[in-house]
């Protein structure tokens, strides 16, 4: 049984999904704050895309299991904006809201990279290291269609990641292979942990480099309004089962839906103080509920 309806008067309406993106980054702010550690910025960049993705975009089953067969997958590559994973997982039915308080503890399951041996419903692969997601995301691509799944994979990758080598074999593997099943996402914010991307290390048109590839490029202009990426998605699946793997550029904010985290890579890795989170909570009223 599948988690998304198909009966469009039990699916969420755009303003739900923005009272969960509220809802989430309040959930990313108070995680990272209590525990002093983690990685705001690209989560609350993020926070959107997961948000659709989840409750809207993807067919998931109403349990979890390491197999995956018979619904889409998704494997988070640059693992740091784990905050933003692990609220939407829980807001989505996967773990209690109430674990999302034990963030980054020692013992629990909700490590700052995602693991697999935490036994934590949703999480498919450890992604601590970066670069190493795309293969995954082909692998399970590749089994679905050797075992007749007609079901998707979802994959999502900071723009700095792309720096890695290995992203380069994946990419240039998919489209040979033709992984037409295979929706991997850009997060195009243009910042890393050193500094804006095109500084650190200039990567040229992604768009441009994909497309060489052989790939399928969409582009997605606001990658933090949830109406945009629902159409954006919705043009990406129709390019699947075309004999090409399809690129999503999103492009976000980091920092999004916090005055003073946008529009500068400073929260790439840092937590807010007592003070930066009673501006930051001020700026997200409680929707949902609070953990």
């Amino acid at each position: 049984m599948s988690r998304k309806k198909t009966n469009n008067l039990n699916m969420p309406n755009t303003q739900q999904l923005e009272d969960l993106t509220t809802q989430v980054r309040r959930d990313i702010l108070r995680m990272v704050h209590k525990v002093n550690s983690g990685h705001p910025g690209g989560s609350l960049g993020c926070a959107e895309f997961f948000v659709a993705l989840y409750s809207e975009i993807m067919d998931r089953k109403d349990h979890f299991d390491m197999d995956g067969i018979g619904e889409d997958l998704f494997f988070l590559s640059n693992g740091h904006i784990s905050p933003v994973y692990y609220s939407v997982l829980a807001r989505t039915g996967y773990f209690s809201v109430d674990e999302l308080n034990t963030f980054r503890l020692i013992n629990s399951r909700l490590q700052g990279h995602p693991t697999t041996h935490e036994g934590l419903p949703g999480i498919r692969i450890a992604s601590g290291s970066l670069g190493q997601g795309m293969s995954v995301a082909l692998g399970a691509a590749q089994a679905k269609k050797l075992n007749g799944d007609k079901h998707l994979v979802y994959s999502l990758h900071g723009d700095g990641e792309l720096q890695e080598g290995q992203n380069w074999e994946a990419i240039m593997y998919a489209s040979a292979k033709k992984v037409d099943n295979l929706i991997s996402t850009i997060d195009l914010n243009g910042k890393q942990i050193d500094g804006a991307t095109d500084d650190v290390l200039p990567m040229g048109s992604i768009k441009a480099k994909f497309e060489a590839f052989g790939w399928t490029v969409i582009d997605i202009e606001e990658g933090n309004n949830i109406e945009a990426i629902l159409k954006g998605m919705a043009e990406a699946k129709a390019e699947t089962g075309k004999g090409k793997p399809v690129c999503v550029l999103l492009k976000t904010m980091m920092g999004n839906g916090v005055d003073f985290m946008m529009h500068t890579h400073a929260w790439h890795g840092k937590a807010p103080n007592d003070k930066q989170l009673e501006s930051a909570l001020a700026q997200n009223a409680e929707t949902l509920g609070d953990y």
